[in-house]
């Protein structure tokens, strides 16, 4: 947990790299994931850079990977394990392989393509052979064309010729007419639409295609013709006139058909055969050249020493990880040979590292709710270790239903409980993303809305008899019958006086003051958690003073801001814990009755505004003895705390540069100057200054009564629950089996509208509820978030950062 309170320490370290050594090294440094590199070459174009050819050489291969994988018909298996780097040669191989795999299915492709043309050009030819059929006769001395040919042009009859062939069915309309603006009306046009529709070879979509027989007279028009079907995209074919070249056509395209569909199955089955080979390995090879680039772009951010001959990187690295660094550079010297050894030195530096919280599976999530809001300032004190139990408090404070609190914990058990299976089954639903990342953020506001819900005696807006209830009945069957629901006074005989073991006693769920009792519960429960929480918030801001050595800002700072806080809303506490002890229902004395409680509310209130108190006999004007005078003066020293937080921080900071410059450069040089960035310096400072100290008061204000949606959203969250069972569920609750089976349907409505409204809009209205108080009300108390996220160079960022962003397969263009 020491990581998680604090950031890491990091070291910025300069590494001086024989360039045959520099491979491996970076490999092991991508596999560890523990050093950020600096560019040192900002200002050189990236095709400028040393290894640009390597990068483009990985480039390639990546892309013609990528082309072939999408060739395969299902995704490929993940990749193997390869805890050793490649050779030089060994990568020269591998690029040879993927030329070859991808220049062979290029070739089989283009075969099948071809094939498919040609086998699409046979169905159009015997189709368009049985169609036309339909359109001429043949008689024994001479050819005939069909009764509405003969009606049209029956004189010239001999001196007829006609042009065969197929056109998209789409564009049918106008072809017809461009025929006929071009012939004037001096041909005759038949066509037939094909039933089924055919395959495109290059696409494999459908294609709705017509034949057509075009019947003309002259060979200028027949030119014409042919120049509108070359114009249309229309394929011609040539068709015999009489039916008994018809049928010998016929039979010779129906054998080269199923001789074509012969070779076009071993042609698909040696496709399949060749990328099921490919899609072993396709998987590995890519991760293998992903992490070839990795290390070469990386690479091209190192300087070279042109005397010494040597790579010179930069790179930010946890002190705890510096080992690891060392062994990487020892490791490469190792695998390649030198005998020069690669150095590692810690370059001090005053510039801000970045921050690493190292984290795990559990605390992940919460980290980065916290990281959502700003990432924290170097070494700065971090708010997720907090977070980790007040955020799923905080939620369970609102959520609080035992029921809906085990739905979201049986929920959030499955996906811990299966979470390696998830894992391994990507999905690109974000929202189901979201769940599966935030599932032990799920399950702790789970398992604390249980234990809430126990509290509030809640169960699906039903309470639940454990212990035994300390109200006993004092009514007849007359009055019990008669009324539905009867106020719970404490002070009658029906109350034993003995508090209920755990929880609200469940006879407050039949009690028509129920709301009353509760809103005033939660209510003082809402002010006492937000006040303890803020006052947490402003204490952790003494851990940043201490540890960056600024002690004098816990006096001028941190004493007047938790001194403001305590003295007016802590005592609105102290308050509220004196009424719940001081007043009884049962006291003897009348002045500590429940008549005489007075309003907390009204207290503070008169407090604020230095109004003394009004006396109503027989009740006291104060709870306790020098009330008032104890007032005034918590509330003199909370205002004298707003000029120390104005005025102490920049009057210390302008005292401090002012000794300072007098110690660099004495009294007597430079005095007119000096007062006079003084005078700047002290301006901006107090504007500054004066923007924290209002933003803290009035923000102390306003952020208690923030902390009011922790009952209103309780409230809420109990009344919907309790509409839901009394005006969905009661209705299928009777005696007649009719009802019965009613009940069924009416339990399927109630339970679909508790998930999706009670466990999942208000689960979500909490959570962002939540999510809030501790972003503004909690985390603005100490919580800079200046800082900028550690980044390591990272095979495993890299390669999942690739897989979210790669393009699915049918946007893939094959190579050139």
């Amino acid at each position: 947990m020491g990581a998680l309170f604090r950031s890491e320490e990091m070291a910025l370290c300069q590494l001086f790299v024989q360039p045959e050594a520099a491979y491996v090294s970076m490999y092991q440094l991508g596999e560890a994931g523990i050093a950020q590199f600096r560019d040192l070459n900002p200002h050189v174009n990236d095709f400028q850079r040393r290894y640009v050819s390597e990068v483009r050489r990985c480039s390639e291969m990546e892309r013609k990977l990528r082309w072939v994988s999408g060739e395969l018909p299902e995704p490929p298996p993940p990749p193997k394990p390869g805890p050793r780097t490649l050779s030089p040669r060994e990568i020269n191989i591998l690029e040879e392989r993927i030329d070859y795999i991808e220049s062979e299915i290029q070739e089989i492709t283009k075969n099948a393509q071809n094939l498919k043309t040609d086998y699409l050009s046979l169905i159009e030819l015997r189709i368009l052979i049985e169609k036309t059929q339909t359109f001429f006769q043949d008689h024994s001395a001479h050819r005939k064309i069909s009764a509405s040919v003969q009606i049209y042009n029956n004189e010239a009859l001999g001196h007829l010729g006609f042009i065969a062939g197929v056109v998209t069915t789409a564009r049918v309309p106008s072809f017809e007419k461009m025929l006929w603006r071009i012939s004037h009306g001096n041909i005759f046009f038949k066509q037939a639409q094909i039933d089924r529709p055919l395959k495109d070879p290059v696409t494999g979509h459908d294609l709705l295609k017509t034949v057509f027989v075009v019947f003309f007279h002259g060979e200028q028009i027949k030119l014409r013709v042919k120049k509108v079907c070359h114009g249309f995209q229309a394929t011609l074919y040539p068709c015999p006139a009489t039916f008994k070249e018809q049928q010998d056509m016929l039979g010779g395209v129906a054998t080269r058909i199923q001789d074509l569909e012969m070779v076009l199955e071993q042609t698909e089955q040696h496709r399949r055969l060749v990328l099921a080979n490919i899609a072993r390995d396709i998987s590995t090879w890519m991760m293998v050249v992903k992490k070839e680039k990795a290390i070469y772009h990386t690479m091209n951010m190192f300087s070279m020493d042109i005397v010494k001959k040597c790579l010179i990187a930069e790179c930010w690295v946890p002190k705890s990880d510096l080992h690891i660094l060392q062994k990487a550079l020892d490791d490469g010297v190792k695998a390649s040979g030198s005998p020069i050894p690669s150095i590692l030195h810690q370059v001090p530096t005053r510039e801000t590292p970045p921050t690493f919280n190292r984290t795990n599976k559990f605390t992940k999530g919460f980290q980065n709710l916290i990281d959502s809001y700003g990432i924290a300032s170097y070494r700065e004190v971090n708010p997720a270790l907090y977070t980790i139990i007040t955020f799923p408090f905080l939620f369970a404070v609102m959520f609080g239903d035992v029921g809906h609190g085990l739905i979201m914990t049986a929920f959030a058990s499955i996906l811990v409980i299966f979470e390696k299976r998830f894992m391994k089954q990507k999905s690109d639903n974000e929202i189901w993303n979201i769940f599966f990342g935030g599932r032990y953020i799920i399950l702790l506001m789970g398992i604390f809305s249980v234990y809430t819900g126990l509290i509030y005696n809640d169960v699906f807006s039903k309470s639940i008899n454990i212990f035994g209830s300390s109200w006993r009945n004092n009514y007849d069957n007359e009055t019990l019958t008669s009324h539905s629901f009867l106020d719970l006074d404490p002070a009658t005989e029906a109350y034993t006086q003995t508090p209920y073991p755990f929880g609200l006693d469940p006879a407050w769920q039949f009690a028509a003051n129920n709301i009353i009792f509760l809103n005033s519960f939660k209510m003082k429960l809402s002010i006492i958690f937000g006040v303890i929480h803020m006052a947490f918030g402003v204490t952790l801001s003494v851990v940043n003073f201490n540890f960056f050595r600024r002690p004098e800002m816990i006096y001028l700072q941190y004493i007047p801001q938790i001194l403001f806080l305590l003295l007016l809303f802590w005592y609105l506490c102290i308050l509220m814990f004196m009424k719940w002890t001081m007043y009884s229902a049962t006291s003897e004395d009348v002045k500590y009755g429940t008549s005489c409680a007075p309003s907390v509310l009204i207290i503070f209130i008169n407090m604020m505004l230095l109004k003394e108190s009004v006396i109503k006999p027989p009740c006291k004007a104060n709870m306790y003895d020098g009330q008032d005078a104890l007032q005034w003066t918590f509330l003199v020293f909370a205002y004298m705390c707003v000029p120390i937080m104005l005025f102490g921080k920049p009057v210390y900071k302008i005292l401090s540069a002012r000794k300072r410059k007098q110690y660099q450069q004495g009294v007597e040089s430079g005095e007119e100057t000096t007062d006079k960035e003084d005078g700047d310096s002290m301006g901006e400072l107090m504007i500054t200054q004066a923007i924290h100290t209002i933003e803290y008061v009035l923000g102390t204000v306003s952020h208690t009564a923030s902390y009011l949606r922790l009952w209103a959203l309780s409230l809420a969250h109990a009344q919907l629950s309790a509409v839901l069972w009394q005006r969905v569920l009661r209705m299928g609750i009777g005696n007649s089996p009719v009802m019965a089976i009613a009940l069924f349907v009416i339990f399927a409505v109630w339970a679909f509208f508790t998930l999706a409204i009670l466990v999942l809009m208000e689960g979500l209205s909490a959570f962002l509820h939540t999510l809030r108080l501790h972003w503004v009300e909690f985390m603005s108390k100490f919580y800079e978030g200046h800082g900028y996220a550690f980044v390591p160079f990272s095979f495993a960022a890299i390669l999942e950062q690739d897989s979210d962003d790669e393009p699915s397969a049918d946007t893939n263009t094959p190579p050139e």
